[in-house]
């Protein structure tokens, strides 16, 4: 077995024994969305994922390897790119970190070269921000993180 089939297989594993806990969780009567429908759309779409990465794999019969070219130093600073996100989240709230991360994590996966691509990326983070806030606060009645030093 590869390292994608191994890798598959511990996150199809994780994913179902955690979809199965959510099915435990009790509704609350004030909140029209139940509080397991979040997770359980991840969790499925994991496990999903998951279970195609191991059918490609077994399917092609590869061995995997590290990617020629791949930056490991890209993916442990978007790691700690989003590890303050959820840090700032409680400090400074859900519309502002989520602008800056956005922002900031497009930044890093594709360095801005100008004016206009730094102007992509800004309007990237807020459409971003201010798309996830309506559908969550407004269609979705989901309380989003205010900041406890902004309020906002």
């Amino acid at each position: 077995m590869s390292r994608d089939t191994i890798a598959g297989l511990a996150v199809l594993a994780a994913s179902l024994v955690l979809f199965a806990l959510t099915l435990d969780l009790k509704p609350n009567p004030l909140v029209p969305i139940g509080p397991g429908f979040y997770p359980r759309i991840v969790l499925g779409f994991t496990a999903l994922l998951a279970a195609l990465l191991v059918a490609l794999d077994v399917l092609q019969k590869r061995k995997s390897a590290a990617l020629p070219g791949a930056d490991y130093a890209a993916v442990v600073l978007h790691f700690a790119v989003f590890g303050v996100y959820v840090v700032a989240l409680p400090w400074i709230g859900f519309r502002i970190a989520t602008f800056a991360y956005v922002a900031a994590a497009n930044a890093f996966m594709a360095p801005p070269r100008n004016a206009r691509q730094w102007g992509r990326a800004l309007v990237l983070g807020l459409a971003t921000a201010l798309a996830t806030y309506y559908v969550f606060e407004h269609y979705l009645s989901v309380l989003l993180p205010r900041g406890r030093w902004t309020d906002f």
